[in-house]
């Protein structure tokens, strides 16, 4: 475990990665609580997943500037990307909102980028599975092998945001990438595991993050149009959820010389309006 009460001087490199940030509730809670969270937790760096937060379906511009505003250098996504239509012409024009970088050449936006830091320059990578999921992207594990090699002439500190459905394709990419990148963390299901662990050849690895949504829900949605589809097997419309929202992600220690994560651990919060 890290104690978070250190100096920041030590030399260490700490970032914080948020999940899922889910519609209005999810977007609130993170807005006001980043700031607390990186004077509380000592952060050098920020890194959320917007995927969901224009009410529950993918990110607008003015939703990645807000989460930039509060705090976070980078935003991620994944399957949802394009359900807003504005994001498209503004991921051409902002290199710090990304989407999956396995997407086929030419489409818009990127799906890493290369920031410098107080400390160091750090490299953020979002990368969607394959399995379970509706979009079958180019295969992720040669994909990433590609760019992880050419992103280390620059930088050994390397975080990966594996959005995927399948626990066991997020455990494959933590070995495909132990020793290359700093960190992988998965995202999409919205459900934190109890995983975490510095893998042996010093890549921190989480299978899920979990969401920034509101408690009163399944998954981020509200729970009637949810059980009614349950029950009826008929389309419905899910709507956010409500009550407190819990502020989940992933404090992760880096060596800023070698990139290699020294820990990680869990970190969550409940904000209620």
């Amino acid at each position: 475990m890290n104690d978070n009460t250190a100096d920041s001087a030590d030399g260490l490199f700490r970032l914080l990665f948020l999940g899922d940030v889910v519609g209005e509730p999810g977007r609130k809670a993170v807005g006001l609580l980043l700031p607390v969270l990186k004077d509380e937790l000592k952060l050098d760096f920020i890194v959320v997943n917007g995927e969901n937060s224009a009410g529950g379906r993918g990110i607008t511009p003015k939703i990645a500037i807000s989460l930039m505003r509060a705090g976070a250098a980078v935003v991620t996504s994944g399957d949802h990307i394009w359900d807003q239509r504005e994001i498209v012409p503004y991921l051409a024009d902002e290199p710090r909102m990304l989407r999956p970088m396995n997407y086929p050449e030419g489409t818009p936006g990127s799906g890493f980028v290369v920031l410098e830091s107080k400390k160091c320059k750090v490299a953020v990578v979002n990368l969607q599975g394959r399995t379970f999921m509706n979009q079958q992207l180019d295969n992720p594990f040669p994909a990433i092998a590609a760019l992880v090699e050419k992103l280390r002439e620059e930088t050994p500190v390397i975080f990966v945001d594996f959005h995927a459905e399948a626990t066991s394709e997020k455990v494959a990419m933590g070995w495909h990438l132990d020793g290359k990148v700093s960190a992988v963390v998965g995202t999409h299901t919205h459900v934190p595991t109890a995983d975490e662990r510095v893998l042996p050849k010093g890549t921190a690895f989480q299978s899920d993050a979990g969401m920034c949504g509101p408690m009163n829900s399944v998954i981020g949605s509200q729970v009637e149009p949810v059980l009614e589809r349950f029950h009826t097997m008929m389309p419905t419309r899910f709507g956010v959820g409500s009550g407190p929202v819990r502020v989940n992600g992933a404090l992760i220690t880096i060596d800023p010389a070698t990139g290699k994560a020294l820990s990680i651990e869990r970190v969550a919060r409940t904000w209620h309006e």
